[in-house]
């Protein structure tokens, strides 16, 4: 309707020009085109919609100026431009491309006057709400009514009959004045009224084209305009409703003007993008909330962080358009922020708390009624929680929005564990929750923001990859790029192979006697029977194919673990829904068979297994590198004989003594761990990928060479499903070109990230093992990997609060300046892991609320179903620590076995 009125008003005022100026009006039907074209309706709409986002009638008048101010610059320049480009035609010397310039020109002119005076003027109008009458208000309609009135009368005045000032015939010659009009311009004539109108009245090829376009313009304008902020709007008029004569100058006014706000952000970003101001040197105007000291000032140019911002109505704003400069633009207020200004802002930005809090029967209609919980503030949210009308795990469906979801649930933790400020440190803002819901993370208050540094380049099977490694240790990032670099001076890089792929499932099943057990082991052993409980099993998925079966007997029980190949997914989850498909095949044959679990622990998943280094259980993979012995000397600071001695020594004969299962190796859990949670993998089962076995020889014809290799037979991977759904562990994904499925050949994108989590692990063992040997792992670790930080926890909830929380309006809550020399190197970014809680969790007399960084689905939710549990237990939980020492395990040799 605003497009609408703007086309008819800007055609009025410019036919009334044209009139004034004595063209032949009949000349404007050439220029329609021109003229349609150059209005530009999405100012105009924008204008309107910023105006009905008001909740009274002052705030109708602010609004509509605080938009003025913001587009009036800008159309400005944009009319200057118009004007002098369009104006080129008039001195082309073509009579009627002249005629049609002189009209463009005149039309933008008018539409600029038109949409700077009258437009704002008629829509204030228009929304004034039937009140007590205003005096100045009705002076400007009277000033209005007139000058209508005048209009009317002079567009009128070329149908009478009057005298014309003589125009000279020396006075150069316009191009608005037609040719007869010029011939008769030293004397009066009457108009033929009928003539003219007919002349319009006549229906041609362009009418009918012009009367599409219009038709077309109001379709668009009426039908597929965005009402994304009309919803806002009448969810504020709503509460503006209920809260009838209350002060707008206090929450409500800061409420609408935040919204205000980012609206005007979020709709002038590409408008200002089309000005001529230079790349990264725009400045906007304050737009903060009453009360705040200081305008919005340029910083320093900074890249919005694409992976955890994802609101664009945020103290910083962004588009992708401006997130792909080379220079992004960062706002941020001047002065300091104080803590109270702080939860000012965030109660501005997560709740819409009405001038009371409504009864608890109230919000119960509220929230059942087709408005929902979104319009109740965060404490009516809460009051529903406390009693039991919304679970705590569906805050975030409840009222509409995840983050308020969660931050309304830190709230309720806060209060319930008396947290305190406990809380402030761990950041949830600027993060897409709605991945996270139903899939990652249950009950989130927020995230941990883990360091994510790189390796390489890693030189494997011909390609290089730089590999993200998620780690809070220090020196391991810096330690496996040394061993990156010494393969990427080896002979042929490092060769890997997968020798074989399966996850693996293993319940346990039951029967009345061993003799029944045993006919059902051998039944399951036949080829036949095989087949039969394959398809029941490949059924159940597109992609799981069942490869084996591995029966073993107890007693009368059976543990019978299922291997498939799951393309290129982990797989858990396939390898449970085929499981208990085939199981319910098997037990149409054996009808006394009781299944007593679908995992008897013969998986073996996330606990040290023997069947697991035996048998294997994810992805196989084994990789070798040849180092040459100058390589050696000169970058790892041994010796070829010192590096095979201490592998014998440590990795071989030390696990021996320990009776390590899978454990030969020196570190092979910190690469497996940091790559896992960089690219979304389950952490947890880092137990059996860890298992692994390094070896070293000698290596050439006169042995100077060294020949070092590592197998791992369990690596339980995947590049789809579970974490890697998260952005940010997707990037991790794609800086090594496995990011999802493999559609021409499923599951080589899991197998590739296999092979490089055991060459990555290969160059760390070749590292750490060099400087074992080199006796330099004290000496670095006291060097780089020792905080020289005073921790005082005090200063951490209350002198970094500040800037914690300023970190996290720019998208960076983290501190990198502490990372240097702690906890990692070669820094890239982030990954941030979102994190649940559980409990109360009742301990030695005492209620805990734990935090838990995970994303497994249905872990938390799964936890916290024990820790109710366990409230309702006698009492609670007794726990004791019955020891206390931490070991580390030196080997020393003596000349002799007396002697040793």
């Amino acid at each position: 309707i605003a497009g609408l009125f703007t086309v008819f008003s800007s055609f009025v005022f410019s036919s009334t020009v044209i009139n004034f100026l004595r063209s032949d009006i009949s000349d404007l039907k050439d220029a329609l085109f021109f003229f349609l074209l150059l209005i530009d309706l999405t100012k105009a709409t924008l204008l309107a919609q910023f105006a009905l986002s008001s909740c009274s009638r002052a705030e109708v008048r602010t609004n509509i100026a605080r938009g003025m101010a913001m587009l009036g610059p800008t159309i400005t320049l944009d009319t200057v431009v118009e004007t002098l480009v369009i104006g080129i035609g008039t001195l082309s010397g073509v009579r009627r491309l002249e005629i049609l310039c002189c009209f463009a020109c005149m039309s933008v002119v008018v539409n600029y006057v038109v949409f700077m005076t009258f437009y704002p003027a008629c829509l204030s109008l228009i929304l004034e709400e039937e009140q007590k009458p205003n005096p100045v208000v009705q002076r400007v309609k009277i000033i209005m009514a007139a000058g209508l009135m005048m209009v009317h009368a002079h567009s009128r005045w070329p149908f009478g009959t009057g005298d014309q000032e003589d125009i000279p015939e020396a006075e150069p010659r316009s191009p608005l004045v037609a040719d007869h009009t010029m011939a008769s311009s030293n004397r009066t004539e009457d108009v033929d009224v009928h003539v003219y109108i007919m002349k319009w009245l006549t229906v041609s090829a362009e009418h009918v084209v012009i009367l599409i376009l219009l038709l077309a313009l109001a379709v668009k304008y009426i039908f597929f305009e965005d009402k994304e902020e009309l919803k806002e709007s009448i969810i504020l008029s709503e509460m503006a409703d209920i809260n009838e004569g209350a002060d707008i100058t206090g929450f409500e006014g800061r409420l609408a003007q935040a919204h205000m706000d980012a609206f005007l952000r979020h709709r002038l970003v590409p408008l200002l993008d089309r000005t001529s101001l230079p790349q990264g040197q725009m400045s906007a105007p304050n737009l903060g909330y009453e009360g705040r000291a200081g305008d919005w000032v340029e910083v320093s140019p900074l890249k919005d962080d694409k992976a955890v911002q994802t609101h664009e109505e945020k103290i910083s704003f962004s588009e992708e358009k401006v997130k792909e400069e080379d220079e992004g633009l960062v706002l941020k207020r001047t002065g300091e922020t104080s803590d109270s200004d702080t939860d000012a802002e965030e109660k501005s930005l997560m709740s819409q708390t009405p001038k009371e809090m409504r009864s608890l029967e109230e919000c119960i209609k509220i929230s059942k009624s087709e408005a929902g919980a979104e319009v109740l503030s965060d404490e009516e949210v809460i009051l529903l929680v406390t009693n039991g009308h919304i679970p705590t795990y569906l805050i975030e469906k409840a009222v509409g929005d995840p983050e308020r979801g969660v931050g309304i649930r830190r709230k309720i933790v806060g209060a319930a564990g008396s947290l305190g400020k406990s809380l402030d440190g761990l950041p949830f803002r600027n993060y897409d929750y709605n991945k996270v819901m139903g899939a990652c993370c249950e009950n989130v208050i927020g995230y941990v923001p883990v360091p994510v540094g790189f390796v390489g380049p890693l030189p494997l099977d011909g390609r290089n990859f730089y590999v993200p490694m998620a780690t809070t240790e220090g020196c391991l990032v810096a330690s496996t790029n040394r061993g990156c670099r010494a393969l990427m001076a080896s002979i042929n890089g490092v060769d890997s192979c997968v020798v074989a792929d399966g996850m693996t499932r293993g319940p346990v099943v039951r029967f009345p006697s061993v003799p029944r057990a045993s006919e059902a082991m051998l039944w399951m052993q036949d080829p036949l029977n095989f087949k039969l409980m394959k398809e029941s099993f490949d059924s159940t998925s597109r992609f799981a194919r069942l490869t084996k079966l591995h029966v073993r007997i107890a007693g009368r029980h059976l543990f019978i673990r299922f291997v498939a190949k799951t393309g290129d997914a982990m797989g858990m989850n396939m390898l449970s829904k085929g499981t208990e498909v085939a199981l319910k095949r098997l037990q149409q044959v054996f009808s006394d068979m009781e299944i007593l679990s679908l995992s008897g622990n013969f998986c073996t998943d996330k606990k040290p297994a023997a069947v697991n280094w035996i048998e294997g259980r994810g992805k196989s993979v084994v990789c070798e590198a040849i180092i040459p012995a100058n390589v050696v000397t000169t970058l790892l600071k041994t010796s070829v004989h010192a590096l095979v001695d201490v592998n014998i020594t440590k990795n071989m004969m030390g696990s021996a003594i320990a009776g390590s299962i899978g454990g030969f190796n020196a570190h092979a859990a910190n690469i497996v761990t940091a790559i896992f949670i960089a690219t979304g993998q389950d952490p947890a089962q880092n137990v059996s990928s860890s298992n692994c076995m390094t070896l070293m020889e000698p290596w050439g014809e006169d042995g100077k060479d060294l020949y070092v290799s590592c197998t791992m037979p369990s690596i339980e991977i995947g590049t789809i499903g579970g974490g890697t759904v998260l952005p940010p562990q997707a990037a991790c994904l794609e800086m090594l070109g496995v990011r999802g499925a493999n559609a021409e050949k499923p599951g080589e994108n899991a197998n590739t990230l296999a092979r490089i989590v055991c060459g990555t692990v290969l160059a760390g063992e070749l590292s750490l093992m060099s400087a074992l040997a080199a006796g330099h792992l004290v000496k670095s670790h006291l060097r780089h990997n020792r905080s020289t930080v005073s921790v005082n926890p005090s200063e951490i909830v209350n002198g970094s609060r500040k800037e914690m929380l300023y970190h996290a309006h720019i998208s960076f809550p983290i501190h990198y300046h502490k990372l240097s020399g702690a906890c990692c190197e070669n820094v890239i970014g982030y990954v941030p892991v979102p994190v649940g809680f559980v409990g109360p969790l009742p301990l030695d007399g005492r209620n805990f609320y734990v935090p838990m960084a995970t994303t497994e689905g249905c872990l938390v939710a799964s936890t916290n179903r024990g820790c109710r549990a366990l409230m309702a237990s006698i009492n609670g939980v007794d726990s004791c620590v019955v020891a206390d020492g931490m070991t580390r395990g030196p080997v020393v040799r003596f000349p002799s076995v007396p002697r040793a």
